[in-house]
């Protein structure tokens, strides 16, 4: 029911991510909607707070904190403006709730469906790489394997032509 969904975004910052949120914002979001930004960061914490957010991933940090590269700096995250200006102008003219939830090391794909359950998200959206056969074979797909595993519906967005 529109209004009170929990629609998630993988978010990796690269075109294909940015394009999954711009679709979850122009498709999905609705006024009184929880909008969670998921970033996997692959480097690791140091180990005091891998002890405290190692498996659980970061508090939910509001879009206020997100967009203030101070505190981005201290979870090991660098402010993207495009994504910045795209989260803050849905804020305000969809009425959406904006937090992002981050993680750090392990298997992307794990790390996203711990977000899917940990978050009790309705739906996720995520980009696709647009690997070849091969490198798909070899690498393994994310997006294919979260679309196979997760306890949601997932949509994938393909990069856009007009990126």
């Amino acid at each position: 029911m529109p209004g009170d969904r929990k629609i998630g975004v993988a978010m990796d910052f690269s075109p294909s991510s940015k394009s999954a949120l711009r679709w979850a914002i122009d498709n999905l979001a609705d006024k009184g909607d929880t909008l969670f930004i998921i970033h996997i960061n692959p480097n690791s914490l140091d180990e005091s707070r891998s002890d405290l957010w190692g498996k659980s991933g970061s508090p939910l940090i509001p879009l206020s904190e997100f967009r203030e590269p101070e505190i981005m700096k201290k979870y090991d995250v660098k402010t993207d403006i495009e994504v910045l200006d795209m989260l803050d102008t849905a804020s305000r003219q969809k009425e959406i709730h904006v937090v992002t939830k981050l993680y750090w090391g392990g298997d992307a794909r794990e790390k996203i469906l711990d977000a899917v359950e940990g978050l009790k998200l309705d739906s996720l959206v995520m980009g696709s790489r647009g690997l070849g056969n091969v490198q798909r074979i070899i690498l393994g797909s994310v997006s294919n394997y979260v679309m196979t595993h997760a306890s949601c519906p997932v949509t994938i967005v393909k990069e856009s032509c007009k990126n």
